[in-house]
């Protein structure tokens, strides 16, 4: 067991809410609307340092001056981070800091109901999805895809100008072709780690010989950092005229393929949803093995979504780490 107790003030629509996690599993039931989620994202914010679905202005109670939550673990150790709508500070040990420390950051499975829809979601939505996962992986990659998207907006911003001087966005240009290099790098690399057990993974749920795979598909294949420099350089007026950035790795996608055929299509229902939770498993092992500590999971209303199996499959495979679930009816 990881955490001990979480406590909310003005989060979301709790004016103030207590949850003891003093078992392995903890079940939190209420109808829908009535703020479960909200507990996750608290917990997941001292956690990873961020909410997973809004920012601080929306989370804040209506009505109220700031919100504050505190998690408390069992080794004794507290965390608490306060909004006063204007500065969000965490307090770690009696230290006040703008962002949660790296060295205070915990390993989360998250897995929403929206996750079993990712093999038809959108590229930003497998984008978004991946990218939460190999932030964890790496502090590397969480700084490379941070400064990335900081350059990304600051050229975009010049590309907007009905009046641009080429030389402005050289800077930028090379900051996206240095940090899209790396994080293009890192993106592959963890995908073939991916590769090397899914299948695996998903057979023993789905009790078949099927394969799959995950196709990581991106603009920057075989690029150096000076080559990447040269294609921003020469779509320098086709990105002025649309006002934004055509080229990068902030397009790549993520396809996965069932039996040598894209699942998008060719999967069931079922099987789209073993593939998830091959997914979420594959996950928690290589956190397990890059880190050296058992994820924290989080699961959001997923229950309702599974078959009996999927469920059993579900439990069994995280019965070792400690589990925090919503869902809007009792779990045997």
């Amino acid at each position: 067991m990881i955490i001990k107790s979480i406590h909310l003030v003005n989060f979301r629509n709790h004016q103030e809410y207590h949850l003891d996690c003093d078992k392995e599993t903890s079940l939190i039931l209420g109808e829908n609307g009535c703020g479960k989620t909200s507990v996750l994202e608290a917990i997941y914010i001292l956690t990873r340092g961020k909410s997973f679905r809004a920012t601080d202005p929306d989370i804040i109670k209506r009505g109220a001056e700031f919100y504050r939550i505190e998690l408390n673990f069992v080794n004794g150790e507290q965390i608490a981070a306060t909004y006063d709508g204007k500065t969000k500070n965490f307090t770690v040990v009696d230290k006040k800091t703008k962002r949660l420390p790296s060295k205070n950051k915990y390993p989360v499975i998250l897995f929403l109901p929206s996750d079993l829809n990712l093999i038809s979601h959108s590229p930003g939505r497998r984008r978004e999805y991946f990218d939460r996962i190999f932030t964890q992986f790496n502090n590397k990659y969480s700084s490379s895809l941070s400064k990335y998207e900081k350059a990304l907006k600051q050229r975009n911003e010049l590309l907007k100008k009905e009046i641009l001087n080429k030389d402005s966005l050289f800077s930028w240009n090379l900051l996206l072709s240095q940090y899209g290099v790396e994080i293009h790098k890192l993106r592959k690399e963890y995908i073939e780690e991916f590769n090397q057990k899914l299948t695996h993974i998903y057979q023993s749920i789905a009790k078949n010989k099927d394969d799959i795979l995950i196709e990581y598909k991106s603009e920057a294949n075989s690029l150096t950092t000076d080559t990447y420099l040269r294609k921003l350089e020469e779509d320098y007026q086709k990105d002025h005229y649309l006002g934004h950035t055509s080229f990068g790795i902030h397009h790549d996608d993520y396809l996965f393929y069932f039996n040598n055929k894209l699942a998008n299509g060719s999967a069931s229902r079922g099987e789209t949803r073993s593939i998830i939770l091959a997914l979420k498993f594959t996950e928690a092992t290589l956190l397990n093995e890059k880190l050296n500590q058992k994820p924290l999971i989080l699961l959001d209303d997923v229950f309702s979504e599974l078959d009996e199996t999927r469920r059993r499959s579900l439990i069994d495979n995280f019965k070792n780490h400690q589990v925090i679930i919503t869902s809007v009816e009792s779990i045997d």
